[in-house]
């Protein structure tokens, strides 16, 4: 009997503390970043880096708030990392990146 009331206490408690104590989520402890990944088929590495990986970068490092700029380039394919300083309003710093992109390729297809 006094290992049943010691239970159903236990319980109570277990619930009453689950109820009352505040949730504690994992923080995101990655860096603030935007990856831009270009498709350039058919074409060599060092191709793909001067054509491609380069200029994106260059243009990259123009982005408010960019810390480091890194670009990756293999074949037929071209990865550029953008990664912001602490606090930085990614979704903001994503559209400067697409904005970039989208002169780089307007310029591109003018010449």
């Amino acid at each position: 009997m006094l290992v049943l009331i010691g239970a159903v206490f236990a319980v109570a408690a277990g619930v009453y503390a689950l109820q009352h104590s505040a949730l504690d989520a994992i923080p995101d402890l990655s860096d603030t970043q935007v990856i831009v990944y270009t498709d350039y088929k058919g074409r060599r590495r060092r191709s793909s880096r001067t054509r491609v990986t380069y200029p994106l970068t260059t243009a990259m490092l123009t982005v408010p708030k960019s810390k480091v700029v890194r670009g990756f380039s293999f074949f037929g394919v071209s990865f550029v990392y953008i990664i912001f300083e602490d606090g930085t309003d990614i979704y903001g710093r994503a559209r400067a990146c697409s904005t970039i992109s989208a002169r780089l390729r307007a310029s591109y297809q003018m010449a």
